[in-house]
């Protein structure tokens, strides 16, 4: 039996995953009017091939103003529930892998071009553009349009979208749902006092930015019982003055007295003033402070491409798992080869059995 810790079983909540590889969220902004069309088809049902441990849709807006760009998916209407499906059921014709959802809202960066035409954000009256919303009307940077700040009666609008968006992911029978609390978008936008200039309950104080992120939650566990629910942070701004790993220890503890299954630590996005140190595993630490103060199971994620380098993450305890998203878009096959280099054993499909080297007979599980 292999040593490796990153191909041992880890549990998140009721879900067990085979090794503790995780496919992260990858947003591909190729939907039309929010359903999912055959690249995601072959996007996700070449990840779900790959030996991971679980798949994590991309980014999923329950409005359709909460999408990023026009090309976003969304699970907002039964439309979008059905294009989600057909590709659902597409995979799981050829997978087991267990699949989850990151669901989510854009806030003040949505109503952007998609980033292979420059990503810039489009006016609201221009073709492809909406007005954003925020929990304050400060746009992202100096060029971008002016949110309009969410009153109660657009908190609460929000608020129940995600909770019917997690009704239709637990009609899919997805395993996981992931409220995205990071990089930026609307719930991050509440947490951080950067982007957060309200004066009423859900400004000021960290209870009071806590307050609608925490509600949110609250909404999606009710929404999706029985299976995992876990949630994206953003372990810093890396803005003086922003949200930070103190913050997110804090932020995390409540999550978990609510019932959260995981958290996965990433970082930034919430303002282009950031200062960050990129450097291979360089948001690990802030993975092992929650870790050190939470008893939830956490994945790290940033700059995580070496077999080795993922091993020590999760072999020293700084994460329980570790969150894959460019690295395996280059190399779908990471899993098998990280296997290979452990001396553990990973799933492959039937079909491709015979694609073993000889070096490593014992290389796929039967």
């Amino acid at each position: 039996m292999t040593r490796s810790r990153l191909f041992q079983p880890v549990g998140i909540g009721r879900l067990t995953l085979a090794n503790r590889i995780v496919i992260a969220p990858m947003c591909q902004y190729s939907a039309a009017e929010g359903h999912m069309t055959d690249w995601h088809l072959i996007h996700l049902g070449t990840l779900a091939l790959s030996g991971a441990g679980l798949l994590t849709i991309e980014a999923t807006a329950v409005l359709p103003e909460g999408r990023i760009t026009y090309g976003d998916v969304g699970l907002w209407d039964d439309g979008t529930e059905a294009a989600l499906r057909r590709v659902l059921d597409g995979v799981r014709a050829w997978s087991d892998m267990p699949v989850g959802i990151q669901l989510a809202h854009a806030g003040r960066k949505a109503s952007c071009e998609v980033p292979w035409k420059g990503g810039r954000q489009i006016a609201p009256d221009a073709a492809n553009g909406w007005q954003t919303v925020a929990p304050s009307a400060v746009a992202f940077t100096q060029e971008a349009h002016a949110p309009v700040a969410l009153d109660r009666a657009g908190m609460r609008q929000v608020r129940e979208a995600f909770a019917a968006s997690a009704k239709r992911a637990a009609r899919l029978g997805l395993d996981l749902v992931q409220v995205h609390a990071a990089h930026g978008y609307l719930l991050h936008q509440f947490l951080s006092p950067l982007s957060n200039l309200r004066d009423d309950d859900y400004g000021g104080s960290l209870e009071n930015r806590m307050r609608f992120p925490l509600e949110v939650f609250d909404a999606v566990r009710q929404a999706f019982p029985d299976r995992p629910v876990s949630v994206r942070v953003s372990g810093t701004d890396w803005v003086e003055g922003g949200w930070t790993i103190d913050q997110t220890v804090a932020f995390a503890q409540r999550l978990k007295e609510r019932g959260c299954d995981a958290v996965h630590v990433s970082s930034a996005g919430l303002s282009p003033l950031q200062e960050i140190p990129v450097s291979p595993s360089y948001q690990v630490p802030l993975a092992r402070a929650v870790r050190q103060q939470v008893d939830l199971p956490v994945v790290a994620v940033g700059l995580i491409t070496d077999f080795d380098q993922a091993e020590g993450i999760v072999a020293t305890g700084d994460a329980d798992m570790v969150g894959l998203a460019r690295t395996i878009l280059y190399d779908p096959r990471w899993p098998w080869h990280a296997a290979a280099h452990l001396g553990a054993r990973v799933k492959a499909p039937d079909q491709y059995l015979r694609c073993q080297p000889s070096r490593y007979r014992d290389l796929f599980a039967v």
